[in-house]
């Protein structure tokens, strides 16, 4: 029997990320079954997404949010964006405080 709190952590976090990898799975079924699905007007690794120092610029952090609406993986925006997990990890946070599918989505300018 586990009675690690540390232990319990790791198994809840390994079953996230498994859940999360279901619904990118199911995301990505959708858009293949769904016919004439428009592909998206952006692009993730845009130079305009981010300042000189590499912090989002907010076109890049309503591209964040586009992709985690569209059912991506924090790991699978950290790749396409191009930043850390951590740093797609508090966008992820921060688009669910924003209200997550339900927000109100900003125009990209």
């Amino acid at each position: 029997m586990i009675t690690s709190p540390t232990a319990i952590a790791e198994a809840i976090d390994d079953i996230t990320l498994g859940l999360e990898r279901v619904l990118v799975g199911f995301a990505n079924l959708k858009a293949l079954l769904v016919e004439g699905e428009e592909t998206p007007e952006y692009d993730p690794r845009d130079p305009t997404n981010k300042h000189e120092d590499g912090k989002l610029t907010d076109r890049g952090v309503e591209i964040c949010y586009r992709l985690f609406d569209a059912g991506k993986s924090r790991y699978a925006v950290g790749a396409e964006m191009q930043i850390s997990f951590s740093a797609a990890n508090h966008r992820f946070e921060a688009w669910k405080k924003e209200g997550g599918l339900d927000r109100v989505k900003q125009p990209l300018v």
